[in-house]
């Protein structure tokens, strides 16, 4: 969402799917006939970057690098060309979308990475999780700027006492709020049918991506 709203705004916006066990950012972005090689293949130097990059059919500006189906022995020197390569060919954001929780993969996924967006919901047991992640990034990886998006914000079980509130959130995982995205049903039809979530109109006000801009736009300052 973040990354296509940042296309829309006008940036050059590379996503790689650092999640080799869901491997799904192709199917959510409606890109699953595009893609032929992952990240894997550009930071191992079998592909060049350029040759490896799948356009979004609609969104010029924005590219996407997938994960491989089995995550091959990487070093972080293939990772550093790869983030080169990006640098090179103009773009101006380099998202990567990491897998949840502190599995094997996020060493070298954070060996590249300068700031870090650690995305949760208002459960406790998720912001506990958010917590100790942005904990290792910053002890283990260095990275300072960790900002928290909230994901599938339900203001009527919030008002209602059934979920856990906005400030507490924020209090338990000690990190600014970068943005808020509400629950959207249209995002699971969308993934079903293959369609990118920015596609869908909602009442004549345009692409739900308009709830990502307020964070996109944060994000890129």
């Amino acid at each position: 969402g973040v990354g296509a709203a940042l296309a829309q705004l006008g940036s050059k916006v590379l996503l790689i799917d650092g999640d080799c066990g869901l491997r799904n950012l192709d199917i959510v972005l409606g890109m699953s006939d595009r893609v032929v090689y992952s990240f894997a293949d550009v930071a191992g130097g079998a592909v060049p970057l350029a040759d490896a990059m799948a356009c979004h059919p609609d969104m010029k500006t924005l590219y996407l690098l997938t994960a491989p189906v089995a995550l091959p022995a990487l070093s972080e020197r293939g990772m550093e060309q790869l983030a080169v390569q990006a640098e090179e060919a103009g773009f101006d954001y380099l998202l990567i979308d990491g897998p949840a929780g502190l599995p094997a993969e996020l060493s070298f996924l954070a060996h590249i990475a300068t700031q870090a967006i650690i995305v949760t919901s208002t459960d406790r047991v998720c912001v506990r999780g958010a917590e100790r992640c942005a904990r290792k990034l910053e002890e283990e990886y260095c990275i300072q700027r960790i900002r928290m998006v909230l994901n599938r914000v339900r203001p009527q079980l919030i008002s209602h006492g059934k979920s856990g509130n906005i400030d507490d959130a924020m209090d338990e995982a000690g990190l600014p709020l970068l943005g808020l995205v509400p629950e959207d049903v249209d995002l699971i039809s969308c993934s079903n049918s293959g369609r990118s979530i920015h596609a869908v109109k909602h009442d004549g006000r345009g692409s739900r991506l308009c709830e990502y801009r307020p964070a996109a736009q944060r994000r890129a300052y």
